[in-house]
């Protein structure tokens, strides 16, 4: 820009001459416009440049912020995990010593295979193995954060865990007599007596009462059925397989699935149809009656199976036990009532059965009552009204577990109205 001032500031005498100044100045002007305003445009982009990467900036922060928050706080797999911290982690590779390889099995459930093993100091232990699901290793976080929560005698304590990559498992300790389906189903020679049975009844009843009320936060099992009753040397009832467990505040323990889930004969009707009310720690109770007529022998499989018609509605409620109270034949079902002791026992349980099986979760009693039920004279004890059962619609397969397909679920909590 100087030079063409420059140029145009030299120029001829006379008139010429004065045009040539005038021009030179005119350009002189405009050149020195033009400078300031390109000096103010880079200035202004500047500034704009440096408000736009401040920007930029907070933005970032503040969206990481918020993503870390979210994680957690929002998070309830995160929220879940901060349960495992104060539990022994075990290396697959000590999960494999302690099994020896694997190579002795106690048990198969939905979620895994369950080994025995031993401790470096000698204790025996089970070791559960979860095999890979859909769920992202949604169980495994279930089992894990509900079981390091509680402390009863009535539930199997839980030593450690193994998270290593997609390998995990579960360590506990090792209960000598297994599972309790392996004696009300006569898969073993030794034979139950009535005491016996109701200590165990009212150990799983007290059990329930511990995760529905002792708990801080109510843990809601969905799965209580006689294969996740397992047994130590004097026969003392511990709840296990807490893979479909869910947490929830006290006052908030209603709870919307997306599934279904539990075992076929144990679920809870509200579990398929709505029309019998909402979904919440009642539906443990309902397992658990179900759970004391089998014991009684009062869900006798041939029974059932008398009447094709009936049958999908007795793996609801075995209506048969009202005709069998009416005949004075209560805990007669399936086992000999030889004293006036066992009879009196029988009846009981045979009551408190029919009280926590009512198709409204409304009409069950609340575990804590369920105890006293239990602990409680018979004679104080009525007889439930007998309700008009409607059929869920679901598929009603003896042998189903409907915990190995349930992938996908949430926790909707609400005001408990029960």
């Amino acid at each position: 820009m100087m030079q063409l001032s420059r140029v145009y500031v030299v120029g001829g005498g006379g008139d010429k001459g004065n045009k040539g100044v005038a021009v030179g100045s005119v350009c002189s002007a405009v050149c020195g416009a033009i400078c300031k305003l390109c000096s103010w445009v880079g200035d202004a982009l500047r500034i704009g440049t440096g408000a736009a990467v401040l920007g930029l900036v907070f933005a970032y922060v503040g969206w990481f912020y918020y993503n870390q928050r979210m994680k957690t706080s929002d998070d309830p797999r995160q929220q879940n995990l901060k349960a495992l911290i104060p539990l022994k982690h075990y290396s697959y590779a000590q999960v494999k010593r302690i099994t020896k390889s694997f190579t002795q099995v106690v048990g198969k459930g939905g979620f895994g295979t369950v080994y025995r093993g031993t401790l470096c100091d000698g204790r025996s232990v089970a070791v559960k193995i979860l095999k890979d699901s859909k769920s992202n290793g949604e169980d495994f976080i279930n089992e894990v954060a509900s079981m390091s929560k509680t402390s009863h005698v009535n539930i199997v304590d839980l030593l450690g865990f193994c998270s290593e990559g997609s390998k995990r498992a579960i360590v506990y300790e090792y209960l000598e007599n297994g599972s309790l389906d392996k004696f009300i189903s006569n898969k073993t020679p030794v034979d139950i007596d009535w005491m016996t049975l109701y200590r165990i009844a009212l150990g799983v009843a007290r059990g329930l009462e511990y995760l529905h009320h002792g708990c801080k936060t109510r843990i809601v099992h969905f799965d209580i059925k006689p294969h996740n009753v397992l047994l130590d040397d004097n026969l003392c009832p511990k709840l296990s397989d807490f893979g479909l467990a869910k947490l929830c505040e006290k006052k908030e323990s209603i709870l919307s699935l997306l599934d279904t889930r539990g075992t076929i004969g144990y679920i809870a009707p509200e579990l398929f149809s709505r029309m019998y009310g909402r979904v919440s720690h009642k539906s443990d109770v309902y397992s658990y009656g179900m759970l004391v007529l089998e014991m009684m022998g009062a869900r006798n499989k041939e029974r059932a199976g008398q009447n094709s018609e009936s049958n999908a509605s007795s793996m609801y409620f075995p209506e048969w036990i009202y005709k069998d109270l009416e005949k004075g034949d209560s805990g007669k079902h399936n086992r000999n009532v030889i004293t006036s002791e066992e009879e009196e026992i029988a009846k009981k349980m045979t009551l408190v059965g029919l009280w926590c099986i009512q198709p409204s979760p409304s009409d069950r009693p609340l575990m804590n009552r369920v105890v006293e039920m239990m602990e409680g004279s018979v004679d104080s004890l009525e007889v439930p009204h007998r309700p008009v059962f409607q059929i869920p619609a679901a598929p009603f397969q003896e042998t189903s577990t409907l915990s190995e397909d349930i992938s996908s679920y949430k926790d909707v909590c609400s005001m408990d109205v029960a």
